[in-house]
């Protein structure tokens, strides 16, 4: 079991040993049930204190237990919490760290609690697509006000315990310790007190008792179920957290806990949970590289260097001075190294103005940065990162250079976006320092970071980059090295298919709104206009000589000879005002694009929606089962976190491959044989991957 008992004179204290959160899976629960009961048939132990060890109250259920028979097995949490509430001995919770989820549950359902300074207090399950499904919609209310307990359980942001503490009548906590030092001590005396107050009988008190009201009733709950319909139009979580909590104001208690609970249930199986479940387990797994154990040695990374001081530079050096890592940014020319500064200073200043950044932090992140115009003056970084021009002859230079100066045992990094990694570590003489950390763009905003491993990287910088990407809140995906790593190699696939589109009968408005309406951020002649049209047009030609036979619609080549290369052109696949963003659909591109189609001899078509969000969609998944059967991505969760934090691929959809799972994969191979009997598409792309046919045949899934 991993709950420890021990009594401490005449209290018993049962203390959650399951780290590294003490979740409250099935071993857990069953070690405090047996604890209550040892306590009540002890007649020596007069009260009961609930603890977590470590660094942890309780962070809620245990994730490694999701959607396994223990989950729900018996004692599941309510029969614990009601075992809790039966107690005929009063029992205090002692909360510190962390208080989350069926963690927080747990401690409402104990007749006091005592709360250290600093606790982080939650109902996260909003952000898996559930509601609380052990009485929180209920018990918080009762405690913290129906408004307080509303935003917290429908934002699952995680609130100080002094914050809580501060609320006019609140009863979540009976005391707050003075500091988590003196908790127990602190928790073991007001247990000893309360037996006393009660040693007469009196009935110990019950959050299921408190009342739980709104003054203004209906009216309040109205406006705020318009509130968060307009917040969370894809979710139906949030509104249902809604319902549960208003039950809680109309219904008597156990009414309102049967609600909580069928609403729970008929959540677990939406679309939507399920694909925020995957996500949150993907997260989680990506940092998990197959032959790279987690006790692999690090290297110390202290310092850092970055060479160019660009949009990406500048961006990519914001994430280290923001965890408080010194930075040093090279440049060649002094203007360029001012124009870098300059905008760093800028973001910065903006999110002081913004109230987002305390001008304290902002002089210390800026003293961390310094710069200069000599590599002699970077050697000494334990991590450089190269942001410069993407062209091998530049990164050659580059290479060359940083293999002279740089110590022993300093990681070379490239933020490359599609060129060969080995190619670029074979510029020294340390290939086995060399690696590839391909940040987004804005890099200091974008979450996804690529970690593309060469094939000679050596593992303990590989489980390097990946600490400190974890350190700069990165989600960071391991990749292979080939052409475009996973992301722009199956972004190519998708652009593609956007042009093959426009030659049959699509306008580029057409297919953005349907994929923008499936949920992406933005549709790829947005997305064109906005990356720079000459980025892929420089791809294409070099696919040109490459592939010869791979088959490209011409209308993206025509748009550039037209000058067109998107927002900061003032025109491409749209037209665009001066200083603003605001895509106009073009008639001259429309035109451009009817011309083409009678040079080719091409009849438009009418194309529905739902053939546009698959044909763009299933690309993508295609794509990635190569990626897959090459082992350039270990396992389809990394390509779902690749599109989610990098690509803006609906959350609620899971990422590609989870909503691949989703329709089912006949279904996808299905389509996919169709599409290839279009003349105007690629055919060969379009018979499936030996992976799908393969999990097709089987009757499995991606993940």
């Amino acid at each position: 079991m991993t709950a420890e008992y021990k009594v401490h004179g005449d209290v018993a204290v049962i203390t959650l040993m399951n780290p590294p959160v003490n979740g409250l899976g099935l071993s857990t629960r069953i070690g405090i049930t047996d604890g209550l009961e040892k306590a009540n048939n002890d007649a020596a132990v007069k009260a009961i204190v609930i603890t977590g060890g470590g660094k942890a109250f309780s962070g809620g259920a245990d994730i490694r237990e999701f959607g396994s028979p223990k989950a729900i097995q018996e004692p599941n949490l309510l029969s614990v919490i009601r075992s809790c509430e039966n107690s005929a001995k009063p029992i205090v919770a002692a909360i510190h760290s962390v208080a989350m989820g069926g963690g927080l549950e747990l401690a409402l359902g104990c007749h006091y609690r005592i709360a250290a300074p600093g606790t982080s207090v939650a109902l996260p399950e909003v952000k898996l697509g559930l509601i609380p499904g052990a009485g929180g919609t209920q018990r918080l209310p009762r405690v913290i006000g129906v408004e307080a307990a509303l935003n917290m359980i429908v934002s699952g942001e995680a609130i100080k315990s002094e914050m809580l503490a501060m609320l006019p009548g609140q009863k979540l906590f009976d005391a707050m310790a003075q500091s988590a030092e003196t908790l127990a001590e602190e928790a073991l005396a007001m247990a000893r007190k309360v037996a006393a107050a009660h040693a007469d009988g009196s009935p110990l008190p019950l959050v299921r008792n408190l009342p739980c009201k709104h003054v203004q009733g209906d009216a309040y709950f109205q406006f705020a179920r318009n509130m968060v319909k307009g917040m969370a139009k894809n979710l139906p979580a949030p509104v249902k957290c809604l319902e549960a909590v208003e039950a809680a104001t109309k219904k008597k208690f156990e009414d309102g806990m049967v609600l909580e609970r069928e609403i729970f249930t008929a959540l677990m199986m939406t679309p939507e949970s399920k694909a925020l479940r995957h996500i949150f387990m993907s997260d989680r797994a990506a940092s998990k590289i197959p032959d790279v154990p987690e006790d692999t040695p690090k290297r110390d990374i202290k310092s850092i260097a970055v060479i160019g001081a660009g949009t990406m530079g500048g961006g990519i050096s914001m994430n280290f001075l923001n965890a408080g890592i010194p930075v040093k940014i090279l440049e060649m020319k002094q203007d360029a190294l001012d124009r870098g500064v300059a905008t760093i200073r800028k973001n910065y200043e903006a999110q002081v103005k913004k109230g987002k950044l305390k001008q304290e932090k902002y002089d210390e992140r800026m003293a961390l940065l310094s710069t200069t115009l000599s590599y002699d003056d970077i050697g000494q970084a334990d991590l450089v990162i190269e942001a410069v021009f993407e062209e091998m002859g530049v990164k050659e230079t580059v290479f060359k250079k940083l293999d002279e100066v740089m110590k022993p045992g300093a990681i070379l990094a490239s933020n490359t976006s599609t060129l060969d990694v080995n190619k670029i570590a074979s510029f020294t003489k340390r290939p086995q320092d060399v690696i590839g950390m391909h940040f987004f763009s804005p890099a200091n905003v974008m979450k996804l970071l690529e970690v593309v491993r060469g094939a000679q990287t050596g593992k303990d910088v590989l489980a390097t980059v990946m600490a400190i990407g974890k350190k700069i809140k990165k989600t960071s995906v391991v990749s292979g090295v080939c052409d475009g790593f996973i992301g722009n190699r199956m972004i190519e696939q998708y652009s593609r298919q956007a042009g093959f589109l426009i030659e049959e009968g699509c306008t580029p408005a057409q297919v953005d709104k349907a994929v923008e309406k499936f949920g992406f951020a933005m549709g790829p002649f947005r997305m064109g206009d906005l990356a720079g049209n000459d980025i892929g047009w420089a791809i294409r030609k070099r696919r040109y000589q490459e592939k010869p036979g791979m088959k490209y619609s011409k209308t993206a080549d025509l748009l550039c000879e037209m000058g067109r290369y998107g927002q900061k052109t003032g025109a491409g696949w749209y037209d665009y005002q001066a200083g603003k963003r605001d895509a106009i659909p073009s008639p001259v591109v429309v035109e451009m694009i009817e011309k083409h189609r009678a040079a080719q001899g091409i009849t438009p078509r009418k194309i529905s929606d739902e053939e546009i969000v698959q044909r763009l969609v299933f690309s993508l998944v295609n794509e990635a089962c190569h990626i897959l059967e090459e082992g350039i991505a270990s396992k389809a969760s990394d390509i779902d976190m690749v599109y989610i934090t990098g690509y803006g691929f609906p959350f609620w959809r899971g990422g590609p491959m989870n909503y691949a799972d989703t329709i089912g994969l006949f279904n996808v191979a299905e389509a996919m044989k169709r599409f290839a009997k279009n003349p105007l598409d690629d055919a060969q792309f379009w018979q499936p991957a030996p992976l799908l046919a393969r999990l097709v045949a089987e009757g499995k899934t991606f993940n």
